[in-house]
């Protein structure tokens, strides 16, 4: 099945059209070549960027020399009404002082704290979506409230049913449909001083969502004094010291860390389950097969189960690479420093995109294709091991990685095992960038109940393929 990506511009066309299409959408800005390319250069008399294709670039920018490719401060800046100083934007001192203070957080023990918070979650996604059957559903909305309350129980210990945590979520929505992840202030020379005009209901749904942050960093933080604070994420974060510097993070600092753990644990799962039930929606074989596995995951898994879904993990693999949440990625070059022939200057942009990465001709057979038995082939584990960043590389790799890889091939196999997913619009759906890779006009999907097979047995095909031709 080919998996539906934008139509892409033509080669040439005059500088001032491709400024009015990446104002529209970065992916639909994005000509054909560049998905064959190893480098290009982009040179206006503002600013110069390069995007970065050839494997041992992006491993020269990520992993041999990051402190000299930092990341951009005009990216930064663009995210900064939602984000503040969190470790996402920061770079060095900064950045390593909070990853100090993060990381333990992250480790094998929290893994396997936040299970029971990923089963619930899923649990309660299933029931909310046993009442809407047959009636088309948009399913980017089920999976952001899904992974919304994954979040909230991982960090808080609450539900999305809790009052704050439901507004955070509701107000995130808004925020997230309205907020580019680049915008043209990554990509101009602007001075430092000159003001970044975002639009006003950017800067409202940001206000919002950081209140209502503080009202529940600030709740708990009454916990922890008095002794009665649950252990999870949030407490486990908030007490913990930097071992360099003895200092832990101030209320404001957690309220920017708390910002991106939401951004991060939340609209990226959601993002790429969304993709995921569509590209099974569209290749009934695939979901039967997926479903057929994920029947034997029993009711209360733990983390040796989820490892023997070995197919759903290969389809929420490839679905990372045919949609990775976020796009791209931009470096800003600290010194001068020669790519391919070509002079990269100080304070030039450096670009790095999964998104042309992991569609490249010259680096995937077949690389628009929603193949996820191309994860069992060695082509296949070659191109990942030199072109597949779902989660960045190197030092900055995403601390959520491990999370994300537990988190995603859980939930949509307890989603499968329940339900049948069939297109409910004839037309596929359009990638575009907002925070993260979604929809344009969202994935609109009908659900069905599944039969229920017994823990040895395959998928009751017959049953649904009769469904899927209905």
């Amino acid at each position: 099945m080919i998996a539906p990506k934008p139509k892409p511009r033509a080669d040439k066309v005059p500088f001032w059209r491709h400024l009015l299409a990446f104002r529209a959408d970065i992916l639909s800005a994005q000509p054909a070549k560049l998905y064959r390319a190893w480098m290009a250069e982009m040179r206006t008399p503002f600013f110069r960027s390069f995007l970065c294709n050839d494997p041992t670039l992006i491993d020269e920018v990520l992993c041999r020399r990051p402190a000299d490719f930092p990341k951009s401060d005009r990216v930064r800046a663009g995210l900064a009404p939602l984000l503040g100083r969190s470790v996402f934007v920061t770079n060095g001192a900064e950045w390593a002082r909070q990853r100090r203070i993060i990381d333990p957080a992250f480790g094998a023990g929290g893994l396997q704290g936040a299970l029971g918070a990923m089963v619930a979650a899923g649990q309660g996604a299933c029931a909310s979506l046993a009442e809407r059957l047959d009636a088309p559903l948009d399913i980017e909305e089920a999976t952001s409230h899904l992974a919304a309350d994954v979040i909230f129980r991982t960090l808080f210990s609450v539900p999305i049913g809790d009052e704050t945590a439901a507004r955070v979520f509701h107000a995130f929505r808004a925020h997230q449909r309205g907020q580019p992840l680049l915008n043209l202030g990554a990509f101009f020379r602007l001075p430092a001083w000159m003001p970044r005009f975002h639009r006003g209901a950017t800067r409202r749904t940001a206000r919002t969502i950081r209140t209502l942050i503080k009202a529940m960093v600030d709740r708990r933080a009454a916990e922890i004094a008095a002794g009665t604070a649950p252990h999870d994420l949030a407490t486990k974060i908030m007490t913990t010291t930097d071992p360099v510097t003895g200092r832990g993070f101030t209320p404001a600092e957690m309220v920017d860390q708390i910002a991106i753990f939401f951004l991060a644990g939340h609209e990226t799962s959601a993002s790429a389950l969304a993709w995921a039930l569509y590209l099974l929606a569209a290749d009934p074989v695939a979901q039967d097969r997926a479903a057929g596995e994920a029947a034997r995951l029993p009711e209360d898994p733990t983390i040796s189960d989820i490892s023997g879904l070995a197919f759903v993990r290969d389809v929420f693999r490839e679905t990372l690479r045919l949609y990775p949440p976020v796009p791209m990625m931009v470096r800003e070059s600290r010194c001068p420093v020669r790519f391919r022939g070509r002079e990269v200057r100080r304070g030039d942009q450096v670009v790095l995109s999964p998104w042309h990465l992991h569609r490249h001709e010259r680096l995937w057979d077949r690389p628009d294709d929603f193949d996820p038995g191309r994860w069992q082939t060695e082509a296949a584990r070659q191109s990942a091991r030199a072109a597949y960043l779902p989660f960045s590389a190197g030092p900055r790799v995403c601390i959520g990685a491990g999370f994300a890889m537990i988190e995603g091939p859980l939930l949509l196999a307890m989603l499968l095992r329940r339900f049948r997913f069939v297109p409910a619009d004839p037309l596929p759906p359009v990638p575009v960038a907002f925070l993260t890779v979604r929809a344009r006009d969202g994935i609109r999907l009908r659900l069905a109940p599944r039969a229920q097979h017994s823990p040895l047995s395959g998928p009751a095909t017959d049953d649904m393929t009769r469904a899927v031709g209905d």
